[in-house]
């Protein structure tokens, strides 16, 4: 299944595309196991909902550091094993979860899942090695889109099978889908034994770990530690020292985990401070739109639907991304690339202006989810490109690990930020928020949507315009005028591509101008 030895329509290029798409499907969806299921966990375990919020959070802490982790090892000769080895801890982390054990083993359960989310450049990283140029970009833009869509799949479906099954049957489901995904990479995913083995830096690792458990810590327990008290300000300061050691250990080492030079490419940089907004505001909302469609209707605000309905609810989202590929296709046929995100961020503040003047109703939810489903869904389909038009072939895996990265930061930020917020608006003895809460919740992810367009914006005037490209890279860019094809079409051409004669003065930045098309 190597690039070349295959030719146009070629069944091999289908099936792994396809077997990838799926493997990023299950990803997403083990990663959804904790969203729609908190207040069950804490129901089940007897713990408060804020606790509950762990089994979500530890999730994604421990991919933020297994994913640059995972993506420098898939740079090298192990990438298939890699993948293997990590959907094998996904389901031995669904199995601890299913077990009756208690919340401690949930909470173990739920951060070797994590590790799957680590997965997911992994399956960019071979659609980019194993696919022509002319049909890589469409792919990793079907790629990126598939695993937000997969939590709006995973989240009705989980959170069905917990009412009526339990919450045991729901990470059952995990574990058989995560040994699905291991057959199915099996079957797939090429041989990379003919690149070099890539070196493991395991002082990054872990200094990346304990910086971002010490912020995540910070913002979970700032309520119940008070925002200004020394044991929070000491872990915020750990935190950064750790953070800014671990810059220092990246820019000196030969083999680092993450390329932080890369970040003086605008393009690269753009995409990455993006990631991290976006990644913010998209679970701000998840997690508390979840939260709220539970609460009994006695409270005084709350729908009172059933877990189930709950998970339902983020099915427009899922829609939404969905939409976003066409959407995203149109718009890249007018527009450059970079100027798609600070209208997809433009569309997100909409949303969450409404959901901040109006969320009391089933369609006023379902109405901001789709919203927000197609304008994040615009903004991850576009992503990838940035990145791979921006870096070498052999660092493609590493620098789409660090964008991701940063995206289960902003998942893991928003998901704690949304605890935090609530509970500073639950009074003393209550158990849920007053409706202030959520309007507060709305603002912060309605400053985010602004940060995004602004960063969009910004950022792009500032650094070098010209970033070094890859051979591959140059080819990618030249389709950015195609559609972003189904996943039906996605088909192989000729593995090598002749000189396009692209004019070497193009502004490959984001909202740049491509040649031939007026400023």
């Amino acid at each position: 299944m190597d690039r070349d030895d295959t030719g146009p329509g070629s069944p091999a290029h289908r099936l792994l595309v396809t077997g990838l798409v799926f493997i990023g499907m299950v990803v997403a969806v083990v990663g959804s196991l904790g969203t729609p299921l908190v207040p069950l966990v804490a129901a089940v375990n007897h713990v408060s909902v804020d606790d509950a919020q762990w089994s979500l959070t530890i999730t994604f802490l421990v991919s933020a550091v297994a994913t640059p982790t995972i993506g420098r090892l898939g740079d090298g000769r192990y990438r298939k094993p890699v993948l293997l080895v990590g959907l094998a801890i996904v389901a031995v982390g669904g199995l601890l979860a299913a077990l009756p054990l208690g919340f401690a083993t949930l909470l173990v359960g739920q951060a070797a899942q994590g590790v799957g989310l680590g997965l997911t450049p992994l399956t960019l990283t071979v659609a980019r090695d194993a696919l022509p140029p002319e049909r890589a970009r469409p792919a990793l833009a079907i790629l990126s889109i598939t695993t937000v869509a997969g939590i709006g799949l995973g989240y009705p479906l989980v959170a069905l099978i917990a009412e009526t099954c339990g919450l045991r049957a729901a990470f059952w489901f995990g574990v058989a889908i995560a040994v699905a995904a291991s057959l199915a990479a099996m079957v797939v995913v090429p041989s990379s034994r003919h690149r070099p083995a890539a070196r493991l830096d395991l002082a990054g690792a872990s200094t990346l770990g304990i910086a971002l458990a010490g912020l995540l810590l910070a913002i979970s327990e700032g309520g119940q530690w008070g925002w200004a008290s020394a044991r929070l300000l000491a872990t915020v300061a750990v935190a950064i020292v750790m953070l800014a050691g671990w810059v220092a250990l990246e820019l000196h080492s030969d083999h680092p985990l993450v390329d932080v030079r890369r970040l003086r490419h605008v393009v690269v940089l753009t995409a990455d401070v993006c990631a991290v907004f976006t990644g913010v505001g998209m679970y701000l909302l998840t997690s508390t739109v979840t939260r709220l469609v539970q609460t009994p209707t006695s409270v005084g605000y709350g729908l009172g639907a059933s877990v189930a309905v709950a998970g339902l609810m983020l099915t427009p989202f899922s829609v939404g991304t969905v939409a976003a590929s066409s959407v995203t296709r149109a718009l890249i046929r007018r527009m450059p690339p970079g100027r798609v995100l600070p209208l997809a961020a433009s569309v997100l503040l909409a949303g969450m202006v409404m959901f901040t003047l109006a969320h009391g109703t089933f369609w006023e939810i379902a109405v901001v989810m789709a919203i927000a489903g197609l304008g994040i869904g615009a903004i991850f389909a576009i992503m990838p490109g940035f990145i791979v038009q921006s870096v070498p072939a052999h660092e493609t895996g590493s620098a789409l690990s660090f964008n991701q990265v940063l995206r289960y930061v902003g998942y893991g930020i928003g998901s704690s930020a949304s605890a935090a917020v609530l509970q500073a608006h639950t009074r003393p003895g209550a158990s849920f928020p007053a409706d202030s809460g959520y309007t507060a919740v709305g603002v912060a992810a309605c400053l985010m949507w602004v940060l995004t367009a602004a960063a969009s914006v910004l950022l792009p005037r500032f650094g070098d315009r010209r970033p070094g490209l890859s051979p591959t890279a140059e080819a990618i860019i030249e389709e950015e005028e195609q559609d972003i094809e189904s996943l039906a079409s996605v088909v192989p051409g000729d593995a090598g591509r002749p000189d396009t004669g692209r004019p070497d003065t193009a502004d490959t930045r984001p909202g740049g101008v491509r040649p031939g098309q007026p400023r």
